[in-house]
Formats: structure tokens, sequence, C-alpha cells
């Protein structure tokens, strides 16, 4: 097996922690996954992921203290492998795991997906649980000196024989519940360690290792960011998808920063490795963390957001509650046009950004398709202006005018951004509104604040 081939376009569905947090039931999920199937999965969304501490029975009940609580009631087997918690998933009951919701959200078409947590659980160190299939008990696997600065469920294992024993058993069981999709958290980063002494590197190859060893599919992404750059080709040798950002919520700064971030990773996109921008908190969010709400974004800035992770072709992990997503906001979802970026063979990159916009393009060689974005990210309406600089060339594209930064009209030379003949009237179509529209030397494009408008070139 090839892990590129697990996700040759970007993973694309729906997780539950953006509204759920760690409190998600069985039914929940099953009413997501049906809400999917009927209405998101003809346009690529298939991932159905049910996020962190499904194996608490107690999740949640003191939220006034603790978002996990230490050494709570979890549900473990008799191999220290956390198991689904059977009063929130009744399916699991049995020892049947998470099998019969994989099982009910492959009948829909659908794939079925799972967190974890990197490591294994502090309960089974200390009661020095077997490792399935080996020799070795989960204390000699153990790690104590590695933990999680932020959720007290695990320690992290040891590069050796009963380190990789553990991970491949939980693996095995994975394989066997149907999981198609696993979001490792506490891997990607940590505020805890120095890099140099930070587990979850070889932690991440011993996981991949595992998967490819368990001949299933399965699609591994690591969290929480923000990744390192200097790792990107660790991250690639590994897995499928890295965070490029601590959680991302309904926050303009932190919709304007992915800006940069996207442009740091924009030379690592390619089949099989994505970096990930996190989930998208678009309509219902919140109630897990006693904060129910629509998303603060606007509908300019979800419209911002949805164009720059499909250009960037981030992963599209949906994070708001499907069952209350409101006909707009399922517009935002499901815009064709926009959704073509993620298709195997488009090549993104960024023209230009400084605090006040950015300019994306993406170009489909094999189809011979190409599309432009202009983004505002400024407080202010600007007006982008198009012009010929006397026969620019394509190696000072886009080339801001000196007073750029200090007037709201800003002007970019040559739209020639494909090496088109100067001068010639391009025709396109808005993406947003679906209208033809000609962009050649003279074009004003009128942003208002946090808005974007892009095309795609028809010639």
């Amino acid at each position: 097996m090839n892990k590129n081939d697990f996700a040759i376009t970007p993973p694309m569905g729906w997780n539950s922690y953006d509204y759920y947090d760690t409190t998600v039931t069985e039914d929940q999920v099953k009413a997501n996954a049906d809400f999917m199937a009927a209405n998101l999965k003809k346009y690529g969304y298939e991932y159905v992921v049910v996020d962190i501490e499904w194996y608490s029975n107690d999740a949640a009940t003191q939220r006034d203290r603790f978002q996990y609580i230490p050494f709570g009631d979890d549900e473990i087997d008799e191999y220290g492998r956390f198991i689904p918690s059977p009063t929130r998933f009744p399916s699991s009951k049995n020892g049947a795991g998470f099998k019969p919701l994989a099982d009910y959200c492959h009948n829909l078409g659908l794939k079925f997906g799972i967190h974890i947590m990197r490591g294994i659980p502090r309960t089974a160190a200390e009661r020095h649980l077997p490792i399935y299939g080996s020799k070795f008990t989960a204390n000699q696997a153990a790690n104590p000196s590695s933990i999680c600065g932020w959720n007290p469920d695990m320690y992290g294992v040891w590069d050796d024989e009963a380190g990789q024993a553990y991970y491949n058993s939980i693996i095995k069981l994975y394989s066997e519940w149907g999981v198609d999709f696993i979001k490792c958290d506490d891997i990607c980063d940590s505020w805890m360690y120095k890099p140099e002494d930070f587990s979850g590197w070889y932690e991440t190859r011993m996981l991949h290792k595992a998967i490819m060893n368990s001949g299933r599919e399965i699609v591994f992404s690591l969290s929480p960011g923000p990744a390192h750059i200097d790792k990107a080709f660790h991250y690639q040798e590994n897995a499928n998808m890295w965070r490029i950002t601590d959680d991302f919520w309904d926050k303009w700064e932190l919709l304007k920063n992915m800006f940069w971030r996207c442009e740091m990773w924009q030379e690592h996109v390619k089949a099989g490795n994505f970096p990930d921008c996190d989930m998208l908190p678009i309509g219902k969010v919140g109630a897990g963390f006693n904060s129910t709400r629509e998303s603060n974004f606007t509908y300019e800035e979800c419209k911002t957001m949805m164009t720059l992770w499909c250009i960037f072709r981030s992963p599209l992990m949906i994070g708001g509650e499907l069952t209350m997503m409101s006909k707009d906001n399922l517009s935002l979802l499901t815009n064709e046009k926009l959704l073509q970026f993620l298709e195997d063979g488009w090549v993104p990159s960024q023209i230009m950004r400084d605090d006040n916009q950015a300019i994306w393009k993406t170009d489909n060689k094999a189809t011979g398709k190409k599309a432009v974005a202009f983004f505002n990210l400024s407080d202010s309406e600007r007006v982008i202006i198009l012009h010929d600089n006397n026969g620019a060339t394509v190696d000072n594209l886009f080339t801001a005018a000196d007073n750029c930064e200090k007037t709201v009209k800003c002007y970019f030379t040559a739209f020639d951004i494909w090496s088109y003949d100067v001068g010639k009237h391009y025709t396109a179509v808005d993406i947003w509104s679906g209208e033809p529209v000609t962009l050649d030397s003279n074009t004003e494009i009128c942003l208002k604040p946090h808005q974007v408008k892009a095309y795609v070139i028809e010639k």
C-alpha cells in the first residue's frame, strides 16, 4: 500500500468537535451522517468523524472545572485500549465497539473516522494490562515523561518494540471496527516540550507503520498545529494531513492569520499530503462548550474562508451541526465552481499578500482550467485595479504600486498571470455569483471589508 493513495484529494466531511466538544452521542452522529448522505455526499463530503473522548462516560459533567476530567469514568478493554462509552454509543455494547456505527455510515455510502490521543492510557499503564498480540504490558510501553499538556488521559510510548506493539494493537482494533480515518491529537505540535524532546515525531512514524501493516486504508490526520515547517517532509512521509494552526474558531483575526500560514505551506500541497487549515465553523457551533451560537463569521467572511480553504486545497471538515444548517450556509459548502479546486491536478500559489489584501491563483495543466481570487483583508473598502504596465512579464506580475498601503485603491500590474497576451480580454465567471464577467487591463475590482471575489477564467 502507498499511504498517498488513501487521500488523492483533500478529505471532506464532518467532525463533531466544534458543536459537541466531548459530548456527542450515537444518535447525534447518525443524524449528521443521514444529513450528509442526503445533502452533501454528491459534492464529495464523505467522512463522519467522532472527535475527542468518545470513551468517556462522564464527559462534560464537570464542564465548569474541566474540559477533560482527570482519571474520569472511561471505558477500556482488557488490553488497555479505549472503547466507546456504552451510555453514549449503545450499539458498542458487548464488545462490538464502533463497528455498528461504522457499518451504519458505510451503508449510507460514507466513511467513518475517530479521534485518538497520542500514546497509551495512563490507567492501562497503572494496571499493567497486557498489550494484545505481544509479550509486553502497558507499563512497559508507557513513557511517563511524555504527557499532553491539556489532556490528562495518556502517556506517550517509547520508541521500542513495546511501544510499537501497542500502536499495532489499537490500529488492529480500529481496522476491525471499519475505521477509515484517524485524527491523532497531541502529535503534530506541543507547547510543553522543546522540538528535540517531543516524542510525537517518532510516535507519528510508529502509528504510520501500524496503519501500513494493518492492510486497511486509513487516512491519517495529525493535530494540533501549528505544524513545524521544518518537519514538512516528516509529515509528508507519515501522514495524509496535518494541522497548520491551533484550534481554528470563528474569529476574523484567526482567519486573516491563515493567509500567512497558507503562504508558508503552499509548496507542500499534493496528492496524499494536505496541510490542514482545520475545521470550518459554519452554522451552529459551541453547544458542548456551553456557548451555543451561530458562527460569528459574517456571510462574506465565510465566503473568504471557503475560498481560501478550497483554492489552497485544504481538507474540508465541517464543524457546525449539520441538521441545523441553513440554506445559505449549505450553499457555502456546496459551491461546485469552488469545490472543483479540490480535484487532483490543481496547483495553487499565492501571487501576493500584505496586511490589507492577498491574491491567489490556481491552475490545472491537465484540463487547462485557471482561476484567481482577490481577498480584502482590511477593515476598509478597497479597489484592486488591474492594468497593463507597458508589457509587464510573468516575472513582475501583480507587483503593488508604492502607494498601495496608503490608499484604498491598489494597483497591480499585468493581469497576464498565466502568460497570456498583455492587454487581452478574458472571459470569466464569478465563482460566488455565477455571473459572467470580463477581465482586462482596465478592470476595477471593488471589495468590501473582509470580502473575496474569485473568478474561473474561461478565456
